[in-house]
């Protein structure tokens, strides 16, 4: 496996929590959304966006709104839930905790 694919792997698994939080508190427009993931080079695939916020709206964990566009069609934008905001606090530990064994076993 090369480099890319893993960390494109490793990208993937944290998207998740990175989109929870990126949309917890004032609510995102899903291009917004994009944009902050590509900045922080945490997206590999635009496609992948899609499915992720329909399983987190399906699961409860985020909710949303369409507002119109003075530039164009409708936009819809995404707000985490108290749901969802649990759901990154468990995330967020869990992360922690990995991140720390995983540190204390490879330096």
């Amino acid at each position: 496996m090369n480099e890319e694919k893993i960390i494109s792997q490793f990208r993937k698994g944290v998207l998740e929590m990175c989109v929870l939080r990126l949309s917890d508190g004032a609510a995102k427009y899903t291009g917004d959304l994009l944009q902050e993931l590509k900045s922080a080079r945490l997206l590999v695939v635009e496609g992948t966006i899609y499915p992720l916020l329909n399983r987190l709206k399906d699961e409860g964990y985020l909710e949303y709104y369409w507002e119109e566009s003075s530039g164009g069609p409708p936009r819809k934008y995404y707000r985490c839930t108290d749901k969802g905001r649990e759901y990154l606090n468990m995330l967020r530990q869990g992360w922690v905790e990995m991140v720390e064994s995983v540190n204390a076993i490879i330096k």
